[in-house]
């Protein structure tokens, strides 16, 4: 115990907390201390904070997003108006926003839509038609033929044939995580990255710096880079008051040759190949994609990849010719597609109430988080009452036990509505997925949480048709078998104490 407790007083995560603890205690110190000097000062604050709750209410944002900071500006009267504009206001800083904007318009010319796929679509299924379109006019990423599709149920199939795959490599590798941890997973990874790069492949590695936070060493790009691999960190910790803090990478993505690419909720770490026991089982999922879909990926990476360099690549040289594809069956219509913070476009929410709005019979669903604003709740509870047969898979071992507490206050109100909830009681789902009507299916890093539906860059791939949708209903039912319905009974027996401290967190969650 004593060694754990120095490990952590000495990690940058420590520090940099007490750090970010330290500036945020000195500025409302300051801030206190005139108040109490210069009385008009103090009237000027709690002006201002009057005046932001006025403009937060009638701004066009999330309404549990709103109301959390009102609450939050009226219990600090003093300073509320103030931890609004460091804070609050605009989620993503405007620099962000502007680098964004300049690489998606940078790269417009070479992604484009086959209309006559879309066309098809439209005349075969509206609502399968609807979520495509809405992906291709809203994300940018179009939708495909000519693309093999592989599902992965657990995170043990997806590390073989990345393996596989990774050793087959021709000309480059692109692999962006938001975990990255050594162990068995990532340290067979980096060996055959090492080879590869030594056989003069081009091998680029991008993590997040929040998702390896603990599991790194700050230099750890620098160490990849002397094996010659290229490296970056996305958005590197620093102990300062800024909101860009909060803005992640969240995507899992591997691309090679431009003709595989790989994405889900797997992470690169020995607990998602369950070689390491942190919540129980670990259920996760992933799916591979050979074919005309994988360009959607390959842009997705280049996109953040090329944000700080002075020398962009010239990414058509990483697109593969059509031909090479025309002898793949179809599977059925593949859309991979990102969603970003720095706009008001909340793809990755809209997909899933798409999906939930479209549905006719059913709606499958699995979230490790089932933290839930006013529009997503009101789908679910919709669809149910529609006669939609509407169930979400979530953990029954959490990973975070506020996250968890949040989620099962939810419970009730949906299953009154009659959504029916499911704990996966061999351990920790970390799945994200959506499957309806034997028809469609969503594979990817989304969870159904404010984090990735507003303030997380993720992605995912959208399908119609394809042998993943069956697979997906499959794995679904089987871990169902292997699952806890908790029913309403349940609900209304928890401790009054319970749902106190339930509510409590339910009311921050949008900061969660």
């Amino acid at each position: 115990m004593l060694k754990r407790l120095l490990a952590l007083l000495r990690s940058k995560i420590f520090i940099v907390a007490v750090l970010i603890l330290i500036q945020l205690a000195a500025f409302a110190a300051i801030i206190v201390t005139l108040s109490e000097y210069f009385v008009w000062i103090y009237f000027l604050l709690i002006a201002l904070s009057v005046v932001i709750s006025i403009y937060v209410i009638n701004r066009d944002d999330n309404p549990t997003y709103k109301m959390t900071w009102v609450l939050l500006i009226m219990a600090l009267p003093i300073l509320g108006g103030l931890v609004y504009l460091l804070f609050g206001g605009q989620k993503v800083p405007k620099e962000l926003r502007l680098r964004d904007r300049a690489a998606n318009d940078e790269y417009k010319g070479v992604i484009n839509q086959d209309e006559a796929i879309i066309d098809r679509l439209e005349k075969r299924h509206p609502a399968a038609h609807k979520q495509a379109n809405y992906l291709w006019k809203n994300a940018g990423f179009p939708v495909y033929e000519h693309t093999e599709t592989t599902f992965f149920p657990v995170g043990e199939d997806k590390f073989a044939a990345m393996v596989k795959e990774l050793k087959q490599a021709k000309k480059f590798i692109f692999i962006e995580y938001f975990i990255i941890e050594p162990g068995i997973m990532w340290d067979t990874i980096l060996d055959i990255l090492i080879e590869k790069v030594n056989e003069g492949l081009d091998v680029r590695v991008l993590y997040d710096d929040a998702g390896c936070f603990t599991k790194l060493p700050s230099n750890y790009y620098q160490v990849l880079q002397e094996y010659g691999i290229k490296a970056k960190v996305f958005n590197p910790i620093k102990p300062r008051l800024a909101m860009q803090m909060n803005n992640r990478d969240h995507r899992k993505i591997l691309v090679i040759d431009g003709k595989v690419g790989m994405t889900g909720g797997i992470n690169l770490a020995d607990e998602y190949i369950n070689k390491v026991d942190k919540f129980g089982h670990w259920k996760d999922c992933g799916v591979m994609l050979k074919g005309e879909a994988v360009w959607n990926l390959t842009m997705m990476f280049l996109q953040f990849w090329n944000y700080d360099e002075t020398i962009k690549d010239d990414v058509i040289q990483f697109k593969c010719d059509s031909k090479e594809f025309e002898n793949i069956e179809n599977d059925g219509l593949v859309q991979p597609f990102c969603d970003s913070p720095t706009d008001k476009e909340n793809v990755g929410e809209y997909t899933h109430i798409n999906m939930i709005n479209g549905a006719n019979r059913y709606v499958y669903a699995t979230t490790p988080y089932l933290v839930l604003d006013n529009e997503m709740k009101t789908s679910l509870m919709l669809a149910a009452k529609n006669g939609v047969d509407v169930r979400i898979l979530v953990p029954h071992i959490p990973d975070k036990w506020y996250v968890f507490a949040v989620t099962r206050a939810n419970y009730h109100a949906l299953l009154e509505a009659g959504v029916k909830i499911y704990e996966y009681t061999p351990g920790f789902v970390h799945s994200k997925t959506f499957v309806v009507d034997d028809e469609m299916a969503i594979v990817g890093t989304v969870n159904m949480d404010y984090r990735s539906y507003y303030l997380h860059y993720e992605c995912g791939v959208w399908f119609y048709k394809s042998k993943v949708v069956m697979d997906v209903k499959k794995d679904y039912l089987e871990s169902l078998e292997k699952s806890h319905e908790v029913t309403l009974e349940e609900c209304n027996n928890v401790k009054l104490p319970v749902r106190i401290m339930r509510s409590i967190l339910n009311l921050f969650s949008p900061m969660m």
